[in-house]
C-alpha cells in the first residue's frame, strides 16, 4: 500500500503560528503531527511516506530528512499552487508501488480512527474510502451526504449549519482507478472537483475523537487534550 501526506498548503489560518515552520512540524502533546500521522500508517505496515510539500519545504526537509521512524520520506515538492487534488495528483509520480491502494491524509488532522479498520473495508472493486468523522458543528466543514450502506451520495461545500454531522475527516483510501476522476489541470481541488465525479466512494463513518488543527482555536484544543490522542 501507498501512502500521501498532504503538507504543502500556506496555512494561512494559522497566520504567525506557522509563518516559519510547516503545520505538519507543529507539536501536539509530545510529539508532531507529522510522527502522530507515521505512527498510525506505520501500524498497517507503510514503509514508505510521500510528502507532498510546498510552504516551507525546505524546512521540513531540512528538520526531518529521509527517514523518520523507520519509514522512508520521499518529497513531491510543488513548484506552484496544485490544490489538494493537484498536490495528489503530483505525488503519485513519486509512488514505487502505483498499482497498490493509497491511503491520503491531510496533513494537520489527528485521529483516533484505526486504519487497519479502515482499510479492512476497502472494495477491490470500489472507488475508495473517506472518512467521515462526528464533529458537533459541521458549519465551517464539508459534510458528506450517505446511504444506510455507507455509500456517499454527495458531497456538500461548506454550509454555514449549526449542527452536528459527519464531515470530511481528510483521510482517504483510495484503488488506483480512482486517477480516472482527475480533470487536465495541475490545480484541482480533491473535494470539489473529484469527489463529485466519483461513482462508487463509500464512507467510513466514524463517532471517534478527530481534530483539524488547521485554525488556532482547535489547535489550542488539540494541545490541550492530546492525550485523547495517545
Amino acid at each position: 500500500m501507498n501512502a500521501i501526506i498532504l503538507c504543502g498548503g500556506l496555512s494561512t489560518r494559522l497566520g504567525d503560528i506557522t509563518k516559519e515552520i510547516p503545520k505538519i512540524l507543529l507539536k501536539i502533546g509530545d510529539k508532531t503531527i507529522l510522527d502522530w500521522q507515521l505512527e498510525k500508517l506505520k501500524k498497517i505496515g507503510i514503509k514508505e511516506v510521500v510528502l507532498a510539500s510546498g510552504h516551507l519545504a525546505h524546512v521540513l526537509h531540512n528538520e526531518v530528512g529521509t527517514e523518520r521512524m523507520g519509514i522512508e520520506l520521499i518529497y513531491a515538492i510543488e513548484d506552484k499552487k496544485l490544490g489538494t487534488g493537484g498536490a495528489i495528483k503530483h505525488g503519485i509520480e513519486y509512488l514505487t508501488e502505483p498499482g497498490e491502494p493509497i491511503i491520503i491524509l491531510n496533513g494537520d488532522v489527528l485521529t483516533t480512527v484505526e486504519f487497519e479498520d479502515m482499510v479492512s473495508y476497502l472494495r477491490p472493486e470500489g472507488d475508495g474510502i473517506i472518512l467521515g468523522s462526528h464533529v458537533p458543528d459541521v458549519a465551517s466543514y464539508g459534510t458528506l451526504v450517505y446511504n444506510e450502506n455507507y455509500h456517499l451520495q454527495e458531497f456538500k461545500e461548506k454550509e454555514g449549519k449549526h449542527e452536528p454531522g459527519y464531515q470530511n475527516g481528510g483521510v482517504y483510501l483510495f484503488n488506483q482507478k480512482f486517477k480516472k476522476y482527475f480533470p487536465n489541470t495541475d490545480d484541482f481541488s480533491i473535494e470539489y472537483d473529484v469527489f463529485p465525479k466519483m461513482q462508487d466512494l463509500d464512507v467510513y463513518e466514524s463517532d471517534r475523537p478527530w481534530v483539524d488543527v488547521g485554525v488556532p482555536e482547535r489547535l489550542e484544543w488539540a494541545r490541550e487534550n492530546w492525550r485523547e490522542f495517545s
